[in-house]
């Protein structure tokens, strides 16, 4: 029997190996177009980095090794270029151009993928990498120590491209990532991925999301990087990690049949449509286990457990059933680990499968045992009979060994009442009684049951409050250091005694910190006969979360990018005693809560040093020094540890709860929807955030018609709505000129003239104006009497009133009204 493979590392050089295990006598031959058939391929990254220093440690096996030990005929830089299936035979080309072909009995192609490589103008300048191979990274970690690079810009914001800006800054790089989603980490849901934007900015990697990469320009020895917003960033080189692409090439010239994802067909033994001809890796399709539909796997777990079945069908006939994958992936990200197993929400949501979710916070052992550090779970399940979809883990301990309980649950089928019944080992160091997966459990089955009615953070972020009472279920202190716009605090202690000030006509909304007090809370009202009550899941932490805005990458520098930020004292600074202070394993707020207390008992100038494992604390800290009086000295962060100084200040005297100082920040208001005046405004707008101070725009009335989509969902209204709407320009690009009009002629004359002349689009500069961190708002009270609804507005335009206005102009010194 002779078997030929084509293509090593996880699936050929793995099935190579197993075939000679099972049968001593027969030919192998293993093919391989480069140099190397047996690497860590996912190593790459951290060589680059320096986290692994030395380059043979990439490597699994030589090629000569590899061929002594398990016999055989291996035969590296030889590229298979063609395949005769009627002749079983395949064309072979070697690296100084010999050809020459080679029969063989049993056929497994095993091609692999590669980087998907746009064809943007300048794609092919000096300085532009992708990474997929030993040879992409010997190209890269030469051109960074012969060409002094400092800064870089990785296109792409998955697994790979956020593991390469990790180790670029570990090596000493400025790194900026771009990625044309609207978050980073595509197999998780923007919740979850929200937790990732804020720990990327706070180790200083400037972020750019949904932004398009237009072309690349060299200039001078840097390349710029050109957005199709306008933007432009200059560099010292370019990572292109965009995704990659089955490499189907050979087999389609073959014959051989390509699926509905255009990767190469195989049966559930692996075979493909040719008898005799089998596939395995990223090159291959098969049906996703829990929709039934074909998808595209890049994973190397897959790749070898499809090797090892593989060779023993190609050995024995077919008889092993490959079960297909979920997709459980891990990275680490900084100090993060981020995991995902199943599908999220917004896949299912997409292919039209009804879901529902939960999201927990537990500590990753117990808190009371040092070093316990603070996860985020999100499982989704099927509503009907709680079958486990998916789940996804961001935390900084114990991440993995739970995303694999969850991987085993959904490929076995199992419900979300089987995640409750996993006997968990359990000592105070290694978990709780409670272990997160169970809680995770618990709650879904809550749901499940209808013990708890949810309501998701998209819910309540466009919720209209008029209609419904939203209650603060934490203590007053958590209350009085943030809580959510038009609720009312009834701490879960005081419910039942406080029932009366409940309506019971309408809706109640709760939230709590991080879900459990809202639960209990909901339970109360719910006995005491109110009908409509729903809890926001994962509470303040994942709304906060999943609602902060992006900082514009100019901003990185601040606390929040944990650089010192030391108080003004001249030549004759005084040093003061710090007192230290431990929150670390204490959920939101409990830090907070554990440094107002101890500033309490602080005189005026005297120091705090807090260290929390809440990812959420640095933020709360400085948002609680503006509005208290008190100074943030600096903030820093280490392995999933931050850690704050304050200085005691001298309390606020106007009696204003949460007054700000005034600043130099910048107030803008549209209240006229005429094309010149909205250009006015971007404009300046654009101008003021150049400088790198807050520029916000609070758009009412008229204005609000500048910020509409151009496609926008269908929405109910009332009859007053619809005639606004009929009334009303339904996006900017239909509005008209203050003076000089003519019935849409001037209009259109302008937007000519200014094509010609090169100068943006009011679009455009709407779009530079977002990318540069310009905070849009848009007028409750407007909307309601224009009757405009939310989802007609732009995605990041964020809904306030008078007092949201006046909370920007307070720390502005400039406010203009158009």
């Amino acid at each position: 029997m002779k078997f030929v493979i084509i293509g090593g590392v996880a699936g050929g050089a793995t099935a190579a190996a197993r075939i000679r295990r099972n049968i001593e006598q027969g030919e192998i031959i293993l093919f391989e177009k480069g140099d190397y058939i047996s690497y860590a391929n996912c190593g790459l990254p951290y060589y680059i980095g320096g986290v692994i220093a030395e380059r043979d440690k990439l490597f699994v096996q030589t090629p000569d090794a590899f061929g002594k030990r398990f016999n055989i005929d291996v035969r590296t830089r030889s590229e298979v270029v063609g395949i005769d299936v009627r002749n079983k035979s395949v064309k072979v080309r070697t690296a100084d151009g010999r050809e020459y072909e080679e029969t063989y009995d049993r056929l497994l192609l095993s091609p692999g993928a590669s980087p998907v490589v746009p064809p943007l103008a300048g794609i092919g300048s000096r300085g532009i990498f992708t990474l997929r191979n030993v040879s992409d990274t010997d190209k890269i970690k030469s051109y960074i120590a012969s060409n002094d690079v400092k800064r870089a810009v990785i296109v792409g914001g998955g697994f790979i491209g956020l593991e390469m800006a990790e180790n670029l800054k570990y090596a000493g790089i400025d790194v900026s990532v771009v990625e044309m989603a609207n978050q980073v980490m595509g197999p998780i849901d923007y919740s979850m991925a929200a937790i990732v934007h804020q720990h990327l900015q706070q180790k200083g990697v400037g972020l750019y999301l949904e932004q398009a990469v237009e072309s690349f320009v060299e200039r001078g020895g840097t390349l710029d990087v050109n957005f199709k917003s306008g933007i432009t960033l200059n560099t010292d080189m370019v990572i292109l990690s965009i995704g990659v692409r089955a490499e189907t090439r050979l087999a389609a010239d073959a014959g051989l049949k390509l699926g509905e994802m255009r990767g190469i067909y195989v049966d559930e033994y692996l075979q493909t449509s040719e008898p005799g001809v089998y596939a395995v890796g990223d090159a291959i399709e098969y049906p996703h286990p829990i929709t039934g539909k074909p998808w595209l796997n890049f994973l190397a777990g897959p790749a070898n457990r499809q090797a090892r079945i593989v060779a023993d069908n190609m050995t024995f006939g077919n008889h092993v059933k490959y079960e297909g994958s979920i997709g459980t992936s891990i990275a680490k990200v900084f100090d993060l680990t981020v995991a995902a197993t199943g599908l999220p929400a917004k896949r299912l949501k997409m292919m039209g499968m009804p879901y529902a979710s939960a999201t927990i916070h537990p500590n990753s052992h117990a808190g009371y045992y040092p070093g316990a550090m603070p996860m985020s779970i999100k499982v989704t399940f099927s509503p009907k009979d709680g079958r486990l979809y998916g789940a996804q883990i961001v935390g900084y301990d114990g991440v993995d060994k739970r995303v694999d309980e969850f991987a085993l649950v959904i490929k076995k089928g199992g419900t979300v009442r089987d995640l409750t019944e996993i006997e968990h080992a359990y000592a105070p160091p290694f978990s709780a009684a409670k272990d997160p997966v169970a809680l995770a459990g618990y709650v879904a089955g809550n749901i499940l049951q209808g013990k708890m009615q949810p309501i998701y953070w998209r819910e309540l972020r466009d919720a209209d409050l008029s209609n419904v009472t939203l209650i603060d279920v934490r203590t007053p202190d958590e209350y009085a250091l943030g809580n959510l716009k038009g609720s009312v605090n009834i701490p879960l202690d005081e419910m039942r005694d406080r029932l009366s000030e409940i309506p019971t006509d309408r809706p109640v909304y709760l939230y709590c910190g991080v879900g459990l007090r809202g639960y209990l809370a909901s339970n109360i009202l719910k006995g005491n006969g109110f009908k409509d009550v729903r809890n926001l899941i994962g509470g303040l932490k994942t709304y906060r979360a999943a609602t902060a805005p992006i900082a514009a990458p100019s901003d990185n520098g601040g606390p929040r990018g944990g650089k010192l930020q030391e108080a003004d004292g001249g030549a004759a600074a005084v040093v003061h005693e710090t007192m230290k202070v431990d929150a670390c394993g204490l959920q939101c707020p409990g830090p907070i809560l554990k440094m107002k207390n101890t500033m309490d008992g602080l005189s005026v100038g005297e120091r705090i040093e807090v260290t929390a494992t809440d990812a959420g604390f640095p933020i709360d800290a400085e948002s609680w020094c503006r509005t208290t009086g008190n100074r943030l000295i600096s903030t820093s962060s280490k392995a999933g540890i931050y850690n704050v100084v304050i200085e005691k200040g001298e309390p606020q005297r106007d009696g204003v709860e949460g007054a700000r100082p005034s600043g130099d920040g910048k107030t803008f208001i549209l209240f006229s929807d005429d094309l010149d005046k909205a250009l006015a405004t971007f404009v300046l707008a654009n101008g003021a955030a150049a400088t790198g101070k807050r520029v916000s725009i609070f758009f009412t009335f008229w204005g609000l018609n500048a910020i509409k989509k151009e496609n926008k969902p269908k929405v109910e209204k009332d009859v007053f709505g619809k005639m606004f709407g009929m009334m009303l320009p339904s996006s900017s690009r239909k509005l008209s000129l203050s003076k000089m009009n003519m019935g849409g002629v001037g209009s259109r004359m302008m937007r000519g003239i200014m094509k010609r002349k090169g100068i943006e689009s009011l679009e455009s500069l709407r779009e530079q104006a977002i990318a540069n961190g310009v905070e849009f708002i848009a007028c409750q009270m407007s909307m309601d009497v224009m009757g405009v609804k939310r989802e007609e507005l732009l995605d990041n335009v964020v809904i306030g009133g008078v007092a949201t206005y006046m909370d920007r102009a307070v720390v502005s010194n400039v406010n203009l009204f158009i």
